[in-house]
């Protein structure tokens, strides 16, 4: 694999319209790691479908990623409101077994479409009361309620076929200042935010998404870029080896401080494998920059090709760890 198609293949970009674009289908055909669907790409389940299956004609694996949360943060349900409770409701309610399967039923919802990645739970602890991203997305205040469900929630989602993503490492709950506009800094309570995402890497999960958040003690990189977090903690210390996304890195905390080259690089020799770059309704030129700054960064010794072919086999095993379910229309099948 050259190093231009190594780059390509950790990265996940987001696009306009309700069908892939020609940009698109010729980046996934050349080994493109995967898309993420914003809204704006999802009208009715048939097209989504039918959008899914458009992606894979061009190749069977590609990985198909969505934020579907329930309650308030939905993609397929965007023009209605979701039908499922989000975290905050199951948090109250607090039935370990309730969340299992409302995270199940959620899942097979996604996997009949074709999607094969849900970007969630949610893993952060609600406890800054004027937190203005998190809120009712997490499942409450409190590292152990939030542990059992964010557990809970994996386990129902991927027993559905659908790999799950707990976020935001190491924890965006106890913060004042929203990452797409800012760069976070973390509460006093390290221990207490990484409590759900340690639980959840026990449980077995899939992926991990990184959060841009400055964290006391880990030094001046947020943590998408910080390689004492990403592979000292996350890696080193917990034994974690899925696949780590970052957030999407055209958010104000990393495009409005290293820029999205760069923060694609540092990214990348943190420790993260797949490049989340979803958030402008037109991609293709962020994935070019990011694909860009990778190739030029191998090519100048900085980055080892190594390290950016070890986040691809990670990504392709994750593929086909959750190929898309078979039978349903996005892989061919009936229906």
């Amino acid at each position: 694999m050259t190093v231009a198609a190594l780059a390509d293949s950790v990265l996940f970009p987001g696009f306009a319209g309700t069908s892939p674009p020609d940009w698109v289908r010729r980046r996934v055909a050349a080994g493109l790691g995967g898309v993420v669907l914003f809204a704006r790409n999802c009208r009715s389940f048939d097209q989504v479908a039918g959008l899914t299956a458009a992606l894979r004609a061009e190749r069977p694996d590609v990985l198909v990623a969505t934020d579907e949360e329930g309650g308030d943060v939905t993609r397929l349900y965007a023009a209605v409101g979701s039908p499922s409770p989000g975290a905050y409701a199951l948090g109250v309610l607090d039935s370990v077994p309730t969340t299992r399967a409302v995270s199940a039923a959620l899942a097979e919802r996604v996997a009949s479409v074709g999607i094969t990645w849900t970007l969630g739970p949610v893993a952060d602890v609600n406890s800054a009361p004027d937190n203005p991203v998190i809120g009712v997305r997490s499942f409450g205040a409190t590292p152990s309620l939030v542990a059992r469900h964010v557990v809970a929630a994996v386990e129902g989602t991927q027993a559905a076929g659908v790999a799950a993503c707990v976020k935001h490492f190491p924890g965006h709950g106890d913060t004042t200042v929203d990452s797409h506009v800012g760069l976070p800094t973390v509460g006093a309570d390290l221990p207490g935010a990484l409590a759900p995402f340690r639980a959840a890497v026990d449980a077995g999960a899939a992926t991990v998404m990184t959060g841009h958040l400055l964290v006391p003690g880990y030094g001046t990189l947020p943590a998408t870029l910080n390689p004492a977090l990403v592979t000292g903690l996350l890696r080193d210390a917990w034994g974690f080896d899925g696949v780590v996304i970052s957030d999407a890195l055209e958010m104000g905390a990393i495009a409005g401080s290293v820029g999205i080259g760069e923060g694609a690089v540092l990214a990348v020799l943190a420790g993260v494998d797949a490049l989340c770059l979803g958030g402008d309704a037109d991609g293709e030129p962020i994935a070019d920059a990011a694909r860009d700054a990778l190739v030029a960064a191998v090519r100048s010794g900085r980055l080892p090709e190594s390290r950016l072919a070890e986040a691809s086999a990670r990504v392709r095993a994750l593929a086909a760890r959750f190929p898309a379910r078979p039978g349903s229309a996005a892989a061919g099948g009936d229906g």
